[in-house]
Order: structure tokens, then C-alpha cells, then sequence
């Protein structure tokens, strides 16, 4: 036999052509993906924000932070593309550092509940019994509670500041993910490679690690992806309540709390964030909604 021949233990499957099927199917994922032209139109606004938020203090024209009482209340010019706020600082730049903190706090709320969700959810699943039972009961409790209301609640007990905000918008997003995983790990956990791998002494840990969650992970990527937008909105909400991120700092909900007060004379210093939250959010769904249907082309069917 030779070492092309030699089967992975389990699968029954030569490592060469177990390879090149993988392979095969990233090729047809990313073909897939690249026809959908509401995704690709997603992906690429999603990544010319993100590229403006990393490189806002070379790209902005202006610091963030400086106060000219002599420049209040501009309109858009050649000089200021978005105008001025009350205060003479430019707009434009503060869209953009703004960027950095709505983003991280989409990003950062996303990643927490996927995280903790993953982990509750593959205990669930894997475990199943009285420790799913236990687990599924305290999830249909909180998600009882509507989940602005939770995140609302949790926001006013911690305060402002950054990670208390995105404890308070990821700590509602847990069980949903969580709820999620298990449904998938619940028709994945009884197939044959998983019987092979208990049957070679692998550790459950191994066993969620390397065979269950890579084979039940793909709705949460999704999920995920088509989260962020939202979370960037929840952000905004929770920093014009005056619960999220708090002025000076140009976070997007805090500068529409910051100009809803001039909207009648001055609507310039809430179009611009208002346009920003707008175009996150439809970029990060028509990218979600195009990466679901490339991993699961069924669902065009």
C-alpha cells in the first residue's frame, strides 16, 4: 500500500483525494459566492468601511477633537465634505473615527456571543440529557425578556464604556447562537465519523473540537456575518440613550444624539452618521445573505 493509499482512520477516505475534495469544494463556494453580486457589492462596501475606520487619522482631513468656535455650523464644502457641528469640529473626520468605534463594538459584541454561544450550545448538544435539559430552560427563560429590553437593563446596571457595552449587547446574543448550534450538533452528533472517533478513545473534547463543531459551524458563520450590521444599530441606539459610547468621542449613535437637536436647520450632522449606519447594515446583510446561499445552495432551489 502506499502512502497515497493510506486511509484517514474512520472516514475511510485516502488523504490525497480527501484533499483535493475540499479543495474542490472552496473552489465552488468561492464561484458561487463571486456570482452574487449583492454579495460581492456587500463584501466590498463592508470592506472600504472597515478600511476607512483602520486608516481614519491618515485619511481624515482633521483632528477629531479640535474645537473652532469661528467654523460652527458649516455647510458642506470643498473645504469640510460633511460640514461642522455646533462645536466647528469637522464632521467628515469624525464619521470616520467613528467608524472605529461602532465597528469595534459590532465586531466586539458578534465575536462574545458567538464565542460563549458556540461553547454553551456544543455542551448542549454533545451532552444532551439533564445537562441539555438544564441549559435549554435557563435559555427559554431569558429569551423570554425581548432582547433590547435585556440589553437595556444590563447597559444601565454596568454604565457606559466601551466593554460594558459590548457585554451588554454580546450577553444577549449568546443564546441565540447557542439555541442554534445545538439544533445542528443534535443531527451531526449521531453520524458515523463521530461513533469512530469514541470508538478510538478520543477525548469529548476532541471529539466537539475536531469533528462536531468544523461539520455544524457554517449557520453560525452566517449568522455572525448578517449580526454585525445589527449590532453596529443596537450601538448606535445604546450611545443616543446616552448608554454606550459618550461624547467626545465620535461614536455614530452618540453624534446623532450629539445633532438631533439642529436636524431642522442643520441636517447635515445627522445625515452623514444616519448614512453610515444605513450602508453597514445593508452591506453586512447582502454579504450574509450571499454567503448563506454559496454554503448551502439549496436554499436558491
Amino acid at each position: 500500500m502506499t502512502a497515497n493509499e493510506v486511509k484517514t482512520p474512520g472516514t475511510g477516505t485516502p488523504p490525497v483525494e480527501e484533499e483535493e475534495r475540499k479543495q474542490s469544494g472552496t473552489r465552488e463556494f468561492l464561484s458561487r459566492l463571486a456570482h452574487n453580486h449583492l454579495a460581492m457589492f456587500g463584501g466590498i462596501v463592508f470592506l472600504i468601511i472597515i478600511i476607512l475606520a483602520v486608516f481614519a487619522d491618515k485619511i481624515a482631513p482633521y483632528d477629531y477633537m479640535t474645537i473652532n468656535m469661528d467654523e460652527t455650523y458649516l455647510r458642506p464644502s470643498l473645504e469640510h465634505l460633511f460640514g461642522t457641528d455646533q462645536y466647528g469640529r469637522d464632521i467628515f473626520s469624525r464619521v470616520l473615527y467613528g467608524a472605529r468605534w461602532s465597528l469595534l463594538l459590532g465586531f466586539g459584541s458578534t465575536i462574545f456571543s458567538a464565542v460563549f454561544g458556540i461553547i454553551v450550545g456544543s455542551i448542549a448538544g454533545y451532552f444532551g440529557g439533564v445537562v441539555d435539559s438544564v441549559i435549554m430552560r435557563f435559555i427559554d427563560i431569558l429569551q423570554c425578556i425581548p432582547g433590547t429590553l435585556l440589553t437595556v437593563c444590563i447597559a444601565v446596571i454596568l454604565g457606559s464604556g466601551m466593554w460594558n457595552t459590548i457585554f451588554a449587547m454580546g450577553f444577549g446574543g449568546i443564546w441565540g447562537t447557542a439555541r442554534m448550534l445545538r439544533g445542528q450538533i443534535l443531527t451531526v452528533r449521531g453520524q458515523e465519523y463521530v461513533e469512530a472517533a469514541k470508538a478510538t478513545n478520543c477525548t469529548d473534547f476532541q471529539i466537539i473540537t475536531r469533528y462536531v463543531l468544523p461539520n455544524s459551524i457554517q449557520p453560525i458563520i452566517v449568522q455572525c456575518c448578517s449580526h454585525i450590521g445589527g449590532a453596529v444599530t443596537q450601538a448606535a441606539g445604546l450611545s443616543f440613550l446616552g448608554l454606550g459610547i459618550q461624547p467626545p468621542y465620535p461614536e455614530w449613535g452618540a453624534m446623532l444624539n450629539d445633532g438631533r437637536a439642529y436636524l431642522r436647520y442643520y441636517p447635515n450632522m445627522l445625515l452623514a452618521p444616519i448614512v453610515m449606519i444605513a450602508l453597514t447594515v445593508l452591506a453586512t446583510t447582502f454579504f450574509g445573505d450571499g454567503l448563506r446561499d454559496a454554503m448551502d445552495p439549496r436554499l436558491k432551489e
